[in-house]
């Protein structure tokens, strides 16, 4: 029989949920966690997962002190040592690892690695994880929660985190509104095998239809995103692999190479932000409390910060004796990470907006300004050294 009364109880175990319990744990927290779907063996054999996290160097070092990067690495992870961005090949930016004196700017992880390699670490964690299960109803009880599960099973949390994605339920259980909106594009994500290595640099291309990037992976497969108007990419949906083969043959830069397309999938770009990421006894974190736009693959960065902020706030709190899962607590978090992620996004739709048009003024602005950035020196290091959280 599970236990029921917990410290704090995590709905969602993806990859910052899973995380975030991780680093509970470590600090003596009592911890369950919900999580719809447990996570699926790895097979070496199989393609890479169709999503991908591009992981910055911080998250990287999170995932050390949680013991799980060492399972990552013997699954599969590639790093990245070099960004590229560019419209006109005159106007070019490079970003370089060595130019931080760092070995990597990142590593590009498949979403399901990660997912496993943290569920694995909480199996050997006092941790009680309920899974498959589903949440039904929430509400505030004795200055904590209770939690209602589809199977009828109750539990009573002082906190409840909700890590639960975009469509967070623990949000919209609880009345946190959100602000947000649908960009004017989609994005495809297209996983295709090179006739050569997949190297160690990340490109971008900037067309006025929208940016055209290339994610190395693993041995000769890469990531291929390709941002467009959404009718375009319904329409290349309906394509054979061997049709969106000729497609972005036809619309990404030469230097792809050769290549053969194993699969593709898209999805809407949606910028969202919780009015408030605490109530008493409650927090969101991740895309729970903040969407993104997948630019340049920030998004479960930003959900590391998270994380990183809460369990400090947190065990801090605890270890002064305050009553660690009051209000007062939380809007410490709340504090330090709103305003952060407010920033990346508004920065992320800056760049997007600044390069998703055709105004011939602003293209030549905008190239100017990409120019002016590779030859910033300094302040170009300090703006990588923002993105990838140092």
């Amino acid at each position: 029989m599970h236990q029921t009364q917990f410290d704090v109880v995590v709905v969602g175990g993806g990859m910052v949920g899973a995380a975030l319990a991780s680093g509970l744990a470590q600090q003596g927290f009592q911890v369950a966690v919900l999580e719809r779907d447990v996570p699926a063996a790895f097979d070496p054999d199989a393609p890479p997962d169709i999503r991908i996290s591009a992981i910055g160097c911080a998250s990287v070092d999170l995932l050390k002190q949680l013991e799980v990067w060492p399972a990552v690495q013997q699954m599969r992870c590639a790093p990245y040592r070099k960004l590229e961005t560019w419209e006109w090949q005159t106007a070019r930016v490079q970003f370089d690892a060595a130019s931080l004196g760092l070995p990597e700017l990142g590593y590009m992880v498949e979403n399901s690695v990660l997912q496993l390699a943290l569920w694995q670490r909480l199996q050997q964690q006092p941790v009680s994880l309920f899974a498959p299960a589903k949440l039904s109803a929430l509400q505030q009880h004795n200055g904590g929660w209770q939690l209602v599960l589809e199977d009828g099973q109750t539990l009573t949390a002082r906190l409840v985190i909700g890590a639960d994605g975009a469509n967070s339920q623990v949000r919209q259980l609880t009345g946190i509104g959100i602000q947000g909106w649908n960009y004017s594009q989609s994005c495809m994500l297209i996983s295709v095998e090179l006739d050569h290595a997949a190297g160690d640099t990340t490109w971008q291309h900037f067309t006025p239809e929208g940016p055209h990037a290339l994610l190395p992976l693993f041995d000769r497969w890469a990531s291929l995103v390709w941002y467009d108007s959404p009718a375009r990419i319904r329409q290349l949906q309906t394509l054979s692999p061997e049709q969106l083969q000729k497609e972005v043959e036809r619309c990404f830069p030469s230097r792809l190479g050769r290549f053969r397309v194993q699969q593709a999938a898209s999805f809407p770009l949606v910028r969202r932000h919780a009015n408030r990421y605490v109530q008493p006894g409650l927090a969101l974190v991740g895309d729970a409390a903040h969407t993104i736009n997948p630019l340049a693959g920030q998004g479960v960065n930003l959900g590391y910060r998270d994380v990183d902020a809460l369990i400090e706030v947190l065990t801090t709190a605890r270890n002064q004796a305050e009553e660690w899962s009051s209000e007062r607590v939380l809007l410490r978090y709340q504090r330090q990470r709103q305003k952060d992620n407010l920033l990346m996004q508004s920065g992320m739709d800056l760049f997007y907006f600044a390069f998703s048009n055709r105004l011939p003024p602003l293209r030549v602005l905008r190239n100017v300004g990409l120019m002016a950035a590779e030859h910033a020196g300094v302040l170009k290091r300090q703006a990588l050294r923002y993105a990838l959280g140092l």
